[in-house]
């Protein structure tokens, strides 16, 4: 990661060496002050973007970790109880009460 060679101070107080056909002085100040002002404000978003970080990183740490041998019973469990028979079974249930209704209510017409 590349490091930071100016502070805002150091923008501040550089200074030029003058010649008789320079920059306007004045347009060159307005557009460090205008620079000043984006290098303090990425300076402060970078040090709460490393607060959020670090506050994060903590929060991780105090979460406790779920244990993999806790989750495969659960897991077997599942798998265990409810098989792709007994699914198929509810559905077939499911779709006779949906459809079964639609039949009798569409006969009165």
């Amino acid at each position: 990661m590349a490091s930071i060679i100016f502070s805002a101070k150091d923008i501040f107080e550089q200074e030029f060496g003058r010649e008789v056909r320079g920059y306007n002085k004045v347009e060159v100040d307005e557009f460090l002050d205008d620079v000043i002002k984006d290098y303090e404000t990425y300076a402060a978003l970078v040090k709460s973007l490393r607060q959020e970080i670090a506050d994060l990183k903590e929060e991780l740490t105090r979460k406790p970790k779920p244990s993999p041998v806790q989750a495969e019973p659960l897991e077997a469990a599942i798998t265990s109880s409810m098989t792709n028979f007994d699914i198929l079974k509810r559905l077939n249930r499911l779709e006779k009460e949906v459809f079964g209704k639609q039949i009798l209510d569409n006969s009165d017409f």
